[in-house]
């Protein structure tokens, strides 16, 4: 092939190729390229359902007891401490809630028995829609999920709890009155001689001068004592007996005998 022939054949080829044309850059479909775009909302952390998710939550509901006294415990090795006696009895779930109606995972349980005579007709029913008898007291258990409701009508009985575990124990404290500060913050008092004319057991100077002219809030001063909720943790429960409707916690729990206690799994101690 001749050098002429070889560069026609090649201009050929060459011009055979679509011709590349340099433009500038330019969005030609707007409204689809922000279609596809999605982004999804952030958390608000002061909303309440991230406060529940902050919470320490235990993953099932506990039982509702009641405080009847301290017995001294022996061990088969010879070993003697403390422990009191809660009843269970009739302890049946009343009512669950979730977060599309109330705002939260919760089991709501009854305990004992009580006559429809001193039951409100609201109340009567509330516990005809469980189909459970009138109960003596109503408790509230918040949950970590769905997977800790339980179904209404439920009885829950001493073997809810295991021998060796830990529970939180909720209660009400005794009760003490109106106390001094020697009893109810533990003060050293004046002197009870020397001068110190019937004022030995006073709390001395509360307030300031002109400024601020007021006792800051907070202070500790005499006032009502006990009576307040109480929350003992980490307690190690001993026996648990289901046909007898019983359960031996070590130590003491807050509360005089007849007190209800809240009892649910430990959450710091597994």
């Amino acid at each position: 092939m001749s050098l002429l022939n070889t560069i026609l054949f090649n201009s050929r080829i060459i011009s055979s190729y679509p011709k590349l044309v340099r433009t500038g850059a330019s969005l030609t479909s707007l409204d689809a390229a922000v279609t596809t775009i999605t982004s999804k909302a952030a958390p608000v952390n002061h909303s309440a359902e991230m406060a529940r998710l902050r919470k320490r939550l235990p993953s099932r509901p506990g039982l509702v007891g009641v405080k009847k006294g301290m017995i001294s415990y022996f061990t088969p090795s010879g070993e003697k401490f403390p422990c009191t006696v809660v009843e269970i009895d009739s302890v049946e779930v009343l009512y669950t809630k979730t977060p599309a109606k109330e705002g939260y995972y919760a089991v709501q349980l009854g305990y004992g028995a009580v006559s429809s005579k001193k039951i409100s007709r609201a109340m009567l029913g509330h516990f005809a829609r469980a189909e459970v008898n009138p109960k003596e007291a109503i408790y509230e258990f918040q949950v970590k999920d769905e997977t800790g409701l339980l179904e209404i009508g439920t009885e829950l009985k001493a073997d809810h709890f295991k021998e060796g575990q830990y529970v939180d124990l909720k209660s009400v404290s005794k009760g003490k009155g109106f106390a001094g500060v020697m009893k109810r913050w533990h003060f050293a008092g004046l002197r009870a001689s020397h001068g110190t004319s019937v004022a030995h057991r006073h709390g001395g100077s509360y307030g300031q001068n002109q400024t601020p002219g007021r006792v800051y809030p907070g202070r500790k001063m005499p006032g009502h004592m006990g009576h307040k909720n109480a929350t003992i943790q980490n307690s190690e429960v001993i026996e648990v007996n289901a046909e007898k409707g019983y359960i031996l916690i070590k130590g003491p729990i807050s509360g005089a005998n007849g007190t209800f206690v809240k009892i649910q799994d430990a959450i710091k101690k597994q």
